[in-house]
């Protein structure tokens, strides 16, 4: 299961209503947060998530309306008693750009280590979590984030029998484990059939449409993306800024055919991003014009 949590939608200014651009995901008791505006803390609070067991925060770029959270939440982290270390993600410049962040969170009880991202595309694990990061177009470097939880292939009782493999071996086999029994190693590839469909999520924000994006958000579960204007005339707007439309973001939705994508980031002019959705579902109907604190719990197909 994963547990998908759209904490802000807004961009650029945090509104009485719309919290700056952030993710969590949750599994298997592991957290990860993808960008962390202003008020992300507050938004975790209204979800009723903690901040606490965050293994992983991925940084799309360095404007401040994806990062300038990130020294309250480091400090509610470490009240919180938090000693294991914490992974950041991001761009080349991350250090610098976390370490003159934390001139106002100085002291902390935990171990900060960090990923700084130089190629166009990179693959990194973290817990449950498969992590593809790839470079789009936006007016500084910047990352959209694909985030897979894979899922091995069926236990095979019959094939297990026929090979002798010993039952007490057969729970870490299926966790993908081996196993070494009175001398003999057994491997999960002598019980599992092939890997079967897991689950994926790809979040995507601050870019114009390329045609990296529909390549990693094929098969996803949830397409997340940037909306940000829905306006007629906003067109010449989000080129100059580097930027997408809604219009855009369906376009790159139809082309890739993820089960269901919601818009985010929305501009501050943008009050009531819902009254465009019947033109944008007019490209891709499964589009959702989101909200703060969207959330849906994916499951594993039945197979």
């Amino acid at each position: 299961m994963l547990d998908v949590c759209l904490l802000g939608t807004g961009g650029m200014m945090p509104l009485p209503y719309r919290w700056l651009t952030s993710l969590m995901t949750r599994c298997d008791g592991s957290n990860l947060l993808i960008d962390c505006g202003e008020g992300t803390q507050i938004a975790l609070k209204e979800k009723g998530w903690s901040s606490k067991p965050i293994d992983v925060i991925c940084f799309t770029h360095y404007h401040a309306d994806h990062c300038s959270g990130l020294p309250g939440l480091l400090l509610t982290m470490g009240n919180a008693e938090r000693t294991e270390p914490l992974l950041l993600a991001g761009p080349k410049g991350l250090k610098r750009v976390v370490e003159a962040l934390r001139t106002i969170a100085p002291e902390l009880p935990f171990e900060l280590r960090f990923l700084e991202l130089t190629e166009p595309r990179e693959h990194f694990h973290v817990g449950p979590y498969e992590i593809d990061a790839f470079r789009v177009n936006h007016n500084v470097v910047c990352y959209g984030y694909s985030i897979s939880i894979p899922r091995a292939g069926r236990f095979d009782v019959e094939r297990a029998k026929a090979q002798n493999v010993p039952m007490p071996a057969w729970r870490f086999l299926q966790k993908g484990e081996n196993v070494a029994i009175d001398g003999v190693t057994y491997t999960p590839d002598m019980v599992l059939g092939p890997p079967r469909r897991g689950l994926k999520v790809t979040y995507c924000t601050d870019t114009r449409p390329v045609p990296v994006i529909a390549e990693y958000v094929q098969d996803a579960d949830l397409f997340i993306c940037e909306g940000m204007y829905g306006e007629e005339g906003k067109e010449s707007k989000a080129r100059d800024y580097k930027h997408m439309t809604m219009y855009e973001a369906a376009r790159l939705a139809r082309q890739a055919q993820p089960r269901e994508m919601w818009l985010t980031h929305y501009s501050p002019s943008l009050t009531r991003p819902e009254e465009f959705i019947d033109k944008v579902r007019e490209i891709f109907p499964k589009t959702v014009a989101a909200r703060d604190g969207r959330s849906v719990e994916l499951g594993f197909s039945e197979e």
